[in-house]
């Protein structure tokens, strides 16, 4: 991966980390997820009319990413209802890099490089040190963990499908931008009981606005990293967004930075070398 890539993989991680973090702080995480992603399928409709929409070749990988992603979200939100952020993020995105290697070199082709493979191993185990530090703090409830470790399974299938797919759309933004609108109609199908769509806006918009936009802005540059760059790497890169969220809890929110803390940040930014080597 080149320098370009890692920036780019970087930025994505820290508007992720942005976003779910916003998120999960809302009153009603439900709605506000439901909020932000009808509102990023509406800012992304006019760049679809823009770019037309992706090769059919990449239209199975959208039916099963945008499946994929919705069942990760509402196991994410239910694993948040039992367990809360600090356990279940950082875990549901270790689970999901260390899956990523295997279903890569089983769909995708090649195992990564020693030095990539490294770097996920740090990486992984830099978000399982934010977990079990946080779990030392509050209990974690068995049902939570089965729900964390759902999400962390679907979150590796739609990262595979999206690596896929946006392979063979013939663009990124394309893809992204459709991916965006499919998501959001099957999110809202989803949530059907709770009124229709625009009734999830009339009390969210104000998060809903910034969310949507650090949401597609993170989801359009790991696909452009992803069109080209190895997946694995380029994957792990972005789940070092636990770190920032927590960098995110404390200088925000005032949360307590323990030493397990600053060591799992330590462990993260030591892997970025090794990931841009391999």
């Amino acid at each position: 991966m080149d320098a370009l890539d890692v920036s780019a993989a970087l930025l994505s991680a820290v508007l992720h980390a942005g976003w779910n973090a916003a998120v999960k702080a809302s009153r009603d995480p439900t709605r506000a997820m439901t909020a932000q992603m009808l509102m990023a399928a509406l800012f992304t409709v006019p760049g679809l009319l823009w770019t037309g929409l992706p090769a059919v070749e990449s239209w199975p990988w959208i039916a099963a990413s945008t499946t994929m992603n919705v069942l990760t979200v509402m196991a994410l939100l239910r694993a948040y209802e039992l367990g809360g952020f600090g356990v279940v993020y950082p875990v549901n995105r270790a689970v999901a890099v260390l899956l990523v290697v295997p279903l890569v070199a089983l769909f995708a082709g090649g195992w990564p490089g020693t030095a990539a493979l490294g770097g996920i191993a740090v990486i992984a185990g830099a978000l399982a040190l934010l977990g079990v530090d946080t779990l030392r703090d509050r209990g974690f409830p068995l049902k939570a963990l089965g729900w964390t470790l759902a999400a962390g399974l679907g979150t590796a299938a739609y990262i595979l499908c999206d690596a896929r797919g946006v392979r063979a759309s013939g663009s990124p933004w394309a893809y992204g931008f459709l991916v965006s609108i499919t998501n959001a109609a099957a999110m809202c199908w989803r949530q059907r009981a709770a009124g229709p769509p625009w009734a999830h806006l009339q009390d969210q918009w104000r998060l809903a606005v910034p969310a949507a936009v650090a949401s597609t802005a993170s989801y359009l540059l790991i696909l452009w990293v992803w069109s080209h760059a190895p997946i694995a790497p380029a994957a792990a890169l972005r789940d070092t967004s636990a770190v920032f969220a927590l960098l995110i809890a404390v200088i925000w929110l005032k949360e307590p930075f323990t030493k397990t803390r600053v060591a799992a940040v330590l462990l993260a930014a030591s892997a970025v070398p090794l990931l841009r080597l391999g």
